[in-house]
Formats: C-alpha cells, sequence, structure tokens
C-alpha cells in the first residue's frame, strides 16, 4: 500500500508548479469576466476537488488502474455517444452533456484521459509485436473510433489533440523508423492536396466554419473577416509590452474591456495575460508550462516500465501541444480553434480532467524506485 512509498521521490515541483498557474488562472478569470464571483468561485472549487483528485490518485498503483483499461475505453465511448445522443448544444457544436448532481461536463476533455491510460496499457501489451501491420491496425482502429466520435460533436481541435497524443506514445512505445518514413511519404502529400482540395469545397466532412478558418490561415488576405479575433488578440497581446497594463484595470485603450475578444476567460485567456501582464507575464507562464512538460519527460526517464513511461510520455504531450495551440491561436501562429490554455483557462472539466492525469503520473514518479514494483514491471 501507500504506506510503503518512498515519499521522497514524490514530485512537490510539479505540485507546486500547478498550484501557481492554477492561482494565476484564477486572477485572470477574474479580470476577464469582470470580477464575476459566481465564476470564479465555480473554478476555485474545481481547482481544490482537482488537487484532491491528484492527491488521492498519487497515492493509488498506477498498475491497478491500467488493469482497467478496457473499462476505462467503453466509458469513453459511452461518453462520447451520450453527447451525440442527448449532448447540449452552444454556439453551433454539441460537446456537453449534463449530469444529475454534478451538471455539465465535457466528456471530451476525459476522454483524452482516457485514451491515454487504454493505450499506455495496449502498447505495453504489445509491445514485441507492435511493428507487425496487424497490431498497428488494431491501435488505428481503436483510436478512430474515439477520433469519429469526438469529430462527429464538431470538435476537430480536440481530435487533432488526441491525435498528436497518440503519435507521440506510438513513437515512445517502439514504432518502427521504417513505419514512421512510410507515413510521411504519404501524409506530405496528402496535406496538399486536402489544402488545394479545400479551396474548391471539395472536401465535405468539414463545417464551413472550419474550412473557412483553416484556408484564412493558408491565406489571410482573402479571409480577413475570418482572422478578426486573433487579430484583436495580438494587439492585446502587444498593448501590454513589457510589464502589462496590471489585472482588472479599467483603461479606455483596453482591448479586453472594448469587448473586442470572443472567450477571453477560455480559448483567448492569453490575450488577457498578455494585455494585463505584459511579456513578463507570458514569458512565466510559458516557463512553468514548459517546466511542467519537463518533469513528466524527466518522470518518464527514470520510470522502469514501457506503461509508466506512456502515461508520462503521453501527459507531456497533451499539456505541451494543447499549449503551444491555445498559445500559438493567440498569436495567429495556428489557426483559430477551441482550446483551454490548461491549469489557467476557464472550465471545470477541462482542470479536473488534467488534474486527473496528473495523478496518476505523480504515482508513476513516486514508484519508480519501490522495491514493492511487480516482477513483470522491473
Amino acid at each position: 500500500m501507500f504506506l510503503d512509498y518512498n515519499f521522497r521521490n514524490y514530485n512537490y515541483r510539479l505540485f507546486l508548479y500547478i498550484l501557481l498557474l492554477n492561482t494565476l488562472g484564477v486572477l485572470v478569470i477574474r479580470s476577464a469576466t469582470n470580477q464575476d464571483m459566481a465564476v470564479v468561485g465555480k473554478q476555485i472549487m474545481g481547482i481544490i476537488v482537482g488537487f484532491g483528485i491528484i492527491i488521492g490518485l498519487s497515492l493509488i498503483d498506477y498498475h491497478r488502474i491500467l488493469s482497467m483499461s478496457f473499462v476505462i475505453y467503453g466509458l469513453c465511448v459511452v461518453g462520447l455517444l451520450a453527447v451525440l445522443l442527448f449532448g447540449v448544444s452552444r454556439n453551433n457544436a454539441t460537446r456537453w452533456i449534463v449530469l444529475p448532481g454534478i451538471g455539465q461536463i465535457q466528456p471530451s476533455e476525459f476522454v483524452k484521459i482516457g485514451l491515454i491510460v487504454f493505450f499506455s496499457w495496449f502498447f505495453d501489451k504489445n509491445q514485441e509485436k507492435l511493428n507487425v501491420f496487424r497490431t498497428l491496425l488494431l491501435a488505428g482502429g481503436l483510436y478512430l473510433i474515439l477520433f469519429f466520435l469526438i469529430f462527429r460533436q464538431p470538435d476537430l481541435s480536440t481530435g487533432l489533440v488526441t491525435m498528436v497524443i497518440f503519435v507521440c506514445m506510438l513513437y515512445t512505445a517502439g514504432l518502427s523508423y521504417r513505419w514512421i518514413a512510410t507515413a510521411l511519404a504519404v501524409l506530405i502529400p496528402s496535406a496538399a492536396l486536402f489544402i488545394y482540395l479545400l479551396q474548391y469545397n471539395l472536401v465535405p466532412f468539414l463545417k464551413e466554419y472550419q474550412v473557412r478558418r483553416i484556408l484564412a490561415f493558408v491565406n489571410k488576405s482573402s479571409y480577413a473577416e475570418a482572422n478578426l479575433q486573433q487579430d484583436n488578440s495580438i494587439m492585446a497581446i502587444g498593448s501590454g509590452m513589457l510589464h502589462g497594463k496590471g489585472l482588472n484595470n479599467n483603461t479606455l485603450a483596453s482591448v479586453k474591456n472594448g469587448n473586442f475578444l470572443s472567450e477571453e476567460q477560455t480559448d483567448f485567456i492569453f490575450a488577457v495575460i498578455g494585455e494585463e501582464l505584459g511579456f513578463i507575464g507570458c514569458s512565466l507562464v510559458i516557463l512553468m508550462i514548459a517546466l511542467i512538460v519537463y518533469e513528466c519527460l524527466m518522470m518518464a526517464a527514470k520510470v522502469r516500465d514501457l506503461s509508466g513511461r506512456l502515461l508520462c510520455v503521453g501527459m507531456a504531450s497533451l499539456i505541451a501541444f494543447q499549449s503551444f495551440s491555445n498559445i500559438a491561436v493567440a498569436t495567429g501562429i495556428f489557426p483559430n480553434t477551441g482550446l483551454p490554455l490548461p491549469f489557467i483557462s476557464y472550465g471545470v472539466s477541462s482542470l479536473m480532467s488534467i488534474d486527473l492525469g496528473v495523478g496518476l503520473i505523480m504515482n508513476v514518479g513516486l514508484q519508480r524506485k519501490n522495491s514493492n514494483y511487480k516482477e513483470g514491471y522491473l
């Protein structure tokens, strides 16, 4: 049991980095919502529950969680199907369900963690035959079921996050460079063909707004109106200069106060950070996220079994890519998407799902030198 753990191996640094980002998130959300204490209170409650989840899961042997991988995968499928059948619609998307006594949640956020858990178990179990076509076909099929259900909501941005997680974990599990070269040889010309077909509206599985966002990124001059939110975000970040205008500022020159940003407490929260905390605040946020990713990768490097390594790499890729995507959208590097900034953006589903994953990898770090490892994992 957990009494046998060596708590000198507990990753207190990771705990501290997350606490600092959560605290900053509350302060920025308070400013972004014009001091709406109902929203702030909900986020604080989510943080408290989230830290309870981290501490609780960090004391449970992650091998026990992995042993329930098929159940977790099934719950992911059921949750996504429930969204399609009974989901709540908002802004032309159906991504939420309402649970009695809990309220509105976004299952696709928890599916990211379920995907990491399931494929950590799957790739570990099939390590010796990973590069066999049959194994890769089965893995791809199991992943595409989840991707298709997320895409149907529609939620292409979350689908892309899960794709990056899957690919990073597959590479870490030992995918042959022969398969990587083959995939690149197919994907690179396919991407060029995809962009070409988009211009003539010949990609039927994308919504009109998704097409316009991608084309606006490729050809900004022809789709200037589609870049309005990102242009305003860049203006807000630039206006903060070095030190920013200060939290909760009421200046007339504020982009945030002029209602030029939409979803500033979630998708464009980095723009609020840039305007109010300046270049220094933005740099500190990026540094803190980089340190979290570094801690995940360091635990992956030190863990003794592949499943634990894959859990850490999966969480590192999730936090790194989703953070990069949110910041890249706010700064105009990526097409406009709807991804929250981990640990900072408002959203209890996003916050608690990330905390679930952090709790799991905290146990990986806690156990890496534990003498009570099962013989099969040594």
